[in-house]
């Protein structure tokens, strides 16, 4: 297979609107070796508690990101000419069993992680990330760059010990992060009670609040990060109500005054050349 059957779909030859959505038009292909970057959906929110919504997720970015182009348009990268990148479908779940939901999900991205594929997942509620790093991060933990208006490192949620609040405790209790590597921006929701975010704190995780981000400038929140996420394996995840409401308020728990979409953006391109392993954008509720 070329590298030319791995380019998005010319909408000069099919139409935006017309065929079966894929995520930013690239080719639907079955994992293999030949793919080295796999975006993936995974349709999966028994993990909330509020809004309900993110197994929808998946659909509706791939329905969003027909209009997606080739080229960057002040870098000019071309990053479907860099790597091979495919929509390799979603992630198998049962709606009704949480458990075999996340089982199946570990399962599927093991296979991928086997074919050297860079896995970029679609939520789907903020549970997935622990299965996903289950799976990539067997033979180190790795480091964590975490967008996010909450901690999720409660202990448990309604009595529940894996649920979207609860990720980033459950990955360091499994040896699954090096939590001197973990740095989480965007921190600002309401709280159960004043420890609801002190665990991080007490295991070494370098948090900045929103009220700190805002103090710190946008540059200084770059280089911060630079500096935990040093020259290790990098997974990404991207709660979307790390970012403000305004401009994405089909989320499960919005939370007023986030980080911009701009910024984001920003704080992303500066990871250019790390070793990013694999990354989630998660609890996006159409």
């Amino acid at each position: 297979m070329s590298q030319k059957d791995f380019q998005p779909i010319d909408p000069a030859v099919i139409p935006r609107f017309s065929d079966i959505a894929t995520f930013l038009r690239t080719h639907r292909y079955e994992p293999s070796e030949e793919v080295d970057v796999g975006l993936v959906g995974v349709p999966f929110d028994i993990g909330l508690n509020y809004r309900s919504g993110a197994r929808q997720g998946p659909a509706g970015v791939r329905e969003a990101s027909r209009l997606i182009r080739r080229v960057h348009p002040t870098s000019g990268i071309k990053p479907f000419d860099l790597c091979n990148v495919a929509d390799l479908g979603d992630a198998p779940v049962n709606p009704l069993n949480k458990d075999q939901s996340i089982q199946l999900i570990e399962e599927f991205f093991c296979d991928l992680r086997s074919k050297s594929i860079v896995p970029i997942a679609i939520g789907g509620d903020h549970t997935i990330p622990l299965p996903i790093l289950r799976a990539l991060a067997v033979d180190t933990p790795v480091g964590i760059l975490h967008f996010d208006a909450h901690a999720d490192t409660l202990d448990e949620l309604c009595g529940d010990r894996i649920n979207h609040a609860t990720f980033l405790r459950r990955a360091h209790e499994e040896g699954l992060v090096d939590p001197k590597r973990v740095i989480q921006i965007g921190m600002r929701g309401s709280r159960f009670d004043d420890n609801d975010i002190q665990f991080g704190y007490d295991v070494g995780y370098t948090i900045i609040t929103m009220d700190e981000y805002e103090e710190m400038g946008r540059a200084a929140v770059i280089e911060q990060i630079d500096e935990v996420l040093g020259q290790g394996p990098i997974y990404i995840s991207l709660d979307i109500d790390g970012l403000d409401p305004a401009y994405l308020p089909g989320t499960g728990v919005p939370e007023i005054g986030g980080i911009l979409p701009r910024d984001a953006q920003v704080i992303l391109r500066a990871l250019r050349g790390r070793h990013v392993v694999g990354a989630d954008i998660s609890e996006i509720s159409p």
